[in-house]
């Protein structure tokens, strides 16, 4: 077999291959089934693995248009992609925040989903086209410090991700907040599980915090831990939020019920802004 038959025979497998995974993954049930998340953290900054910070227009390019084209290809929809900011609560101010990692939050109908998206995505043509700059970069100078990831599931509380209305409509200001509550051990974590879906979730939703997905972590650093985000259309409207969830009697009840007393070890907050081409 000559080398260019070789070569059409090896594409058109591989895009057949593409189709088949794109059809199956589509026809999945719809219905209020438990979603599962894939997070992402890339980190840029440089560390034991790098001697200089990465350069942060390989990846966006790469994200931009070869990642998110080839997902929405296979039926992964809604993904978003974000840098840090910091935020002074007190003037409701924003600002960049230096040395951001990269976040990229995917959504899964199952985990079939997940598993043969993650397996197939870069061996996708388009995709090793698209993003050769990406994926072929020289060993000298990587494109990131390290990816840090987690396999979550959605809470029973919140089954499936909620696409805020602002997010819909692009707007530039929109904000969204991702915390991530860790456990010294895993009972407790599942008791601060059962507090959300008890009443903070709807909480949430009743004052105007826009939650967009609550979920377990199931595999990844740090565990245990579940982790949610919250958003709001500028940093303003997204604080006013927060400062109605303290007094709320659901939730003066439910911090003081002894079911899920020291359920929680250690709450990081982190404030995002998407990325111009983020679909969140």
């Amino acid at each position: 077999m000559n080398l260019l038959r070789r070569s059409f025979l090896k594409k058109t497998l591989a895009a057949s291959a593409t189709g088949m995974l794109a059809s199956r993954l589509s026809a999945a049930p719809a219905g209020p089934a438990q979603e599962f998340y894939e997070l992402r953290c890339y980190h840029l900054k440089a560390d034991s693995r790098i001697k200089a910070d990465a350069n942060p227009a390989l990846l966006d390019d790469y994200l931009e248009h070869a990642f998110l084209p080839a997902l929405r290809k296979l039926g992964v929809k809604n993904t978003g992609i974000f840098t840090e900011i910091e935020v002074d609560k007190k003037t409701g101010s924003r600002a960049p925040k230096r040395d951001s990692p990269v976040w990229v939050l995917m959504t899964h109908r199952s985990l079939d989903s997940y598993v043969e998206v993650t397996a197939a995505l870069n061996a996708d043509p388009a995709v090793l086209k698209a993003g050769a700059d990406y994926l072929k970069v020289p060993k000298a100078a990587p494109a990131f410090e390290r990816i840090d990831s987690w396999l979550m599931r959605a809470f029973a509380g919140m089954p499936r991700l909620n696409v805020p209305a602002f997010s819909k409509k692009g707007i530039p200001t929109r904000v969204f907040e991702m915390r991530d509550y860790e456990s010294h051990s895993e009972e407790r974590a599942l008791a601060k599980m059962d507090m959300f879906n008890a009443g903070e979730i709807e909480v949430m939703e009743e004052i105007g915090i826009n939650p967009v997905m609550f979920a377990q972590a199931l595999s990844g650093p740090n565990l245990p831990h579940l982790r949610y985000i919250t958003s709001g259309p500028d940093i303003e409207s997204h604080l006013a939020g927060w400062k109605k969830f303290g007094p709320h009697p659901i939730w003066q009840k439910l911090r003081k019920d002894p079911r899920y007393a020291d359920s929680t070890s250690r709450n990081t907050s982190r404030f995002l802004t998407p990325k111009s081409y983020s679909e969140l």
